[in-house]
């Protein structure tokens, strides 16, 4: 993220100094963890931000936690419809830019408000709940197990390659009624389309390409897993629907929840004390798991909304059509809210790591369950489990919608 020389257009009511540069929100520049680059952001304007994003698209940032929550709030005023986007109406936002996947519209609940959300969300929570509750920990510790079995005899291992960048992906494809096989290349993609650039569509497609085909096989030959489960619902789903939110659950629940365990890990294992409270049963997984989504949410910024008129929001002008995408890990550390960033968050659930309103995740029962069996699958597997670098040199890459860990690198007894 970079501050940019003048020349580039600003979104609309935007309140910059004349000759004053737009932070780009990606680039190499912003492949760091930003909250300094929010930080700085939130000084020179402010609780809302103008940004420019890939193909320098004008966008609103907003950083302050009340004002997110207004967003997330108020679907009339906001909504995630990106039909009324106005670059994209206007011609501004070509149909091969890497914004697509994450902002374009689809046939499924995140692009719609009101009935046709509710009727479509229905589809995803009550399967979603359904799976959940249909031995998901069995599956869980079964690839867990599978994956430190891969590396138990090495005394070494990377608990970002190895185990936490598949694991979720791997308990997805039985979930869904995959073939395990297709696991490790379904998660490069998604993680390909997180981090946009040049690829990302072709990743996007591939991803398709296989949803597609399960989508026909389960029709043909249904089972007892999630995508049979939304072509029975009531809601009726036509076949672009259905392919669409099994690409919506896929992407978001693996990309979410891989980055997560990898971040809850590397708290528990910077931390001895933390890592001996869960070795001894004095200190329960979901404890940690909310520090993390308090500190390092998986998503650092949440795409997008749009407004639905002209208003005010952070004392900046928006006008109808504007693009606005929501800083949910600056939201986080809004000194409004949090003074430092060591207040205590034990206890409390208020953070922003997995959105709000009507469009609150639905699979928060799922990433959860896999993180907390996982963890205590690899503590019992691996007691003696210790960092093999100083925590310090553990590094970040960030892209425009996420910060992950590059790796975590362990050692214990073979």
């Amino acid at each position: 993220m970079n501050d940019q020389p003048q020349g580039l257009a600003a979104p609309s009511g935007c309140p910059v100094a004349h000759g004053a540069g737009i932070t780009r929100l990606y680039g190499e520049e912003s492949e760091t963890d930003s909250h300094d680059i929010y930080a700085r952001l939130r000084k020179r304007y402010g609780t809302v931000a103008p940004v420019l994003l890939e193909g320098d698209i004008p966008a609103w940032l907003v950083l302050g936690y009340r004002e997110i929550r207004r967003v997330l709030d108020n679907p009339s005023q906001f909504s995630r419809d990106s039909r009324i986007w106005r670059d994209w109406q206007e011609g501004r936002v070509p149909e091969t830019s890497p914004l697509i996947p994450m902002l374009g519209w689809r046939p499924d609940c995140v692009s719609q408000d009101g009935e046709p959300h509710r009727r479509l969300r229905a589809a995803v929570t009550d399967n979603l709940q359904a799976v959940t509750g249909r031995g998901i920990r069995r599956h869980i510790t079964h690839f867990a197990n599978k994956q430190i079995d891969a590396f138990a005899d090495a005394g070494r291992a990377d608990l970002v390659t190895d185990f936490a960048e598949y694991l979720p992906m791997l308990v997805l494809t039985r979930v869904f009624g995959l073939a395990e096989r297709e696991g490790r290349s379904l998660a490069e993609s998604s993680n390909q389309l997180m981090k946009g650039g040049a690829d990302a569509l072709a990743h996007n497609e591939r991803i398709m390409g296989v949803l597609a085909e399960l989508a026909a096989r389960k029709r043909a030959e249904p089972g007892s897993d999630f995508a049979t489960g939304l072509l029975g619902h009531d809601a009726s789903l036509d076949e672009d629907e259905l392919v669409n939110h099994l690409r919506l659950v896929l992407i978001t629940a693996h990309t979410m929840t891989s980055n997560l365990l990898a971040r809850a890990l590397q708290l528990i294992l910077t931390d001895p004390s933390r890592h001996a409270g869960l070795v001894s049963g004095q200190l329960d997984m979901t404890t940690v798991v909310e520090e993390v989504m308090w500190n390092t949410p998986p998503l650092a910024v949440l795409p997008g909304r749009f407004a639905t008129s002209d208003l005010e929001l952070g004392g900046c002008a928006l006008k109808k059509g504007d693009l606005i995408v929501l800083g949910l890990a600056a939201g986080n550390m809004d000194p409004q809210i949090r003074p430092d960033s060591e207040t205590s968050v034990v206890g409390n659930q208020s953070h922003l790591a997995f959105s709000g309103g009507p469009h609150e995740c639905p699979g928060q029962n799922l990433g959860q369950a896999i993180i907390e069996t996982a963890v205590d699958v690899l503590l019992h597997r691996l007691p003696d489990l210790r960092l093999a670098v100083p925590a310090e040199e553990l590094t970040s890459t960030a892209s425009t919608w996420e910060s992950r860990l590059d790796s975590l690198p362990v050692e214990f007894a073979p």
